[in-house]
């Protein structure tokens, strides 16, 4: 990322709104005051030439315009729609569900990479207690899915159609850590075997 040469402006801002900002502001990277004052100013005036939006600010957009976009298909009246319409709409339905689950994982991971920054920066370590790597969570469909890089439909194909050792071994083979997953009844997700 290139470093944008910054000017120091005063200005006054109402009392509750400087009391906000103060509170939302913390010494992580992109969580500071003036962080959090470019991003509302990017929100309002749009994109700056010279000024290079957070990753943050990026996702937030695309989250908005897929929520304007879903929005816009499921309002659309049932009136008869042609075949080639219908699977222009199901192919741009997948890639919402996709970007929606890449979005997820990103924000997770996001989450995830702040975490183990305050968990380094506490202790030296940025692995658990334990001091060994912490250990895959069990995944939901849509993010299995993207894990596998594959779409949701032929997730739940092949969890139907497969038994659960041909299951695993298959999903080995698309996984790029090679663990297998395996669907638990209980909890309705996939846990990881390594």
């Amino acid at each position: 990322m290139t470093r944008v040469e910054r000017e120091s402006m005063n200005f006054k801002l109402p009392k509750p709104l400087a009391s906000a900002l103060r509170k939302a502001a913390s010494p992580q990277p992109g969580k500071t005051a003036t962080d959090i004052v470019i991003r509302g100013l990017l929100h309002e005036l749009g994109e700056i030439p010279g000024v290079e939006q957070s990753a943050e600010t990026r996702l937030q957009k695309l989250e908005s315009e897929l929520q304007q976009l879903r929005s816009s298909i499921n309002s659309r009246d049932n009136s008869p729609i042609d075949s080639r319409t219908e699977e222009k709409l199901e192919a741009l339905n997948n890639r919402v569900a996709k970007l929606e689950g890449a979005l997820g994982a990103i924000q997770h991971n996001n989450f995830g990479a702040s975490n183990n920054y305050r968990r380094y920066k506490s202790s030296g370590n940025p692995y658990n207690q334990s001091g060994r790597p912490a250990q895959l969570e069990p995944l939901d469909e849509q993010k299995l899915a993207l894990r596998l890089n594959v779409n949701i439909p032929t997730l739940k194909e092949k969890h139907e159609s497969l038994t659960p050792s041909e299951f695993a071994e298959w999903s080995k083979n698309r996984d790029r850590a090679k663990y297998m997953w395996r669907f638990n009844e209980k909890d309705k997700l996939y846990h990881p075997v390594k």
